[in-house]
C-alpha cells in the first residue's frame, strides 16, 4: 500500500501538466485563391476556336467603321463650309441620306453581334441558340452587306457633281471609303457565319 502511492502521485503529476500546458492544435490554413481562378477569363478566350476569335474581330472592325462613316457626315455642319452659297449639308442630298441611315444600322448591328459574341466567349452562356444565331447572323450579314455596298454605289455618283473643295464633299468621301471598308469586314463575316451554318448542317 506505501508504495502504491507514490507511484499514483507520480502518474497524476506526470499527466496533469501535459494536459494544461498542452499546445493549442494549430488552426488549418486559410483556403487562398489559386492562380487559376485570375487566368479563367484568359483561359476562356484562349480556348475558343480561331474562327470564332476572328468573327469577333471583325465584328469590332466592322463597328468602329460603320460608326466612323456615319459620324463623318453628322459632324459636317452649314457653319463650317467654305462656300457658303452651296449647301453643306448632307440632308439636302437623299443618297447622302440613305448612306448615313445604312451606316447606322451597320453599327447597330455590328454592336449587337459584337455583344452577343463577348457574352458567349466571357460568361459561356448563350445568348441566343446556336442554330438560331447561325441562321439569322448569315441572312443578316447578306442583308447588311447589300445595303452598305447599295449605298456607298449611290453616294459615289452625288459626290462626283459636288463643287470642289467643300467640306461635305471632302467628308462624303471619306465616308464612303470608310462605308466599303465596312462593306468587305461584314463580306469576310459573312462568309465566316456562311461556314458555320454549312458546317452545321452537313455535319
Amino acid at each position: 500500500m506505501l508504495h502504491l502511492q507514490p507511484e499514483r502521485s507520480m502518474s497524476r503529476t506526470s499527466v496533469s501538466p501535459a494536459a494544461a500546458y498542452s499546445s493549442p492544435q494549430p488552426r488549418p490554413p486559410l483556403p487562398t485563391p489559386s492562380p487559376s481562378s485570375f487566368s479563367a477569363a484568359s483561359t476562356r478566350w484562349s480556348s475558343q476556336p480561331p474562327t470564332q476569335t476572328a468573327n469577333l474581330s471583325l465584328r469590332f472592325l466592322a463597328l468602329v467603321l460603320s460608326f466612323a462613316a456615319a459620324l463623318q457626315l453628322a459632324a459636317i455642319s452649314p457653319a463650317t463650309a467654305k462656300f457658303k452659297k452651296h449647301s453643306n449639308s448632307f440632308c439636302d442630298y437623299p443618297e447622302l441620306v440613305y448612306c448615313f441611315t445604312v451606316n447606322i444600322w451597320g453599327f447597330l448591328y455590328a454592336a449587337y453581334q459584337s455583344f452577343k459574341g463577348i457574352c458567349d466567349v466571357a460568361h459561356r452562356g448563350i445568348f441566343v441558340s446556336d442554330m438560331v444565331s447561325d441562321y439569322i447572323s448569315f441572312i443578316f450579314y447578306q442583308l447588311t452587306g447589300y445595303l452598305v455596298v447599295s449605298a456607298s454605289s449611290v453616294a459615289v455618283p452625288v459626290i462626283q457633281h459636288m463643287y470642289n473643295g467643300t467640306s461635305l464633299r471632302k467628308a462624303a468621301t471619306v465616308s464612303v471609303c470608310m462605308s466599303f471598308a465596312s462593306f468587305l469586314v461584314i463580306a469576310a463575316s459573312g462568309v465566316l457565319s456562311g461556314y458555320r451554318l454549312c458546317k452545321r448542317i452537313m455535319w
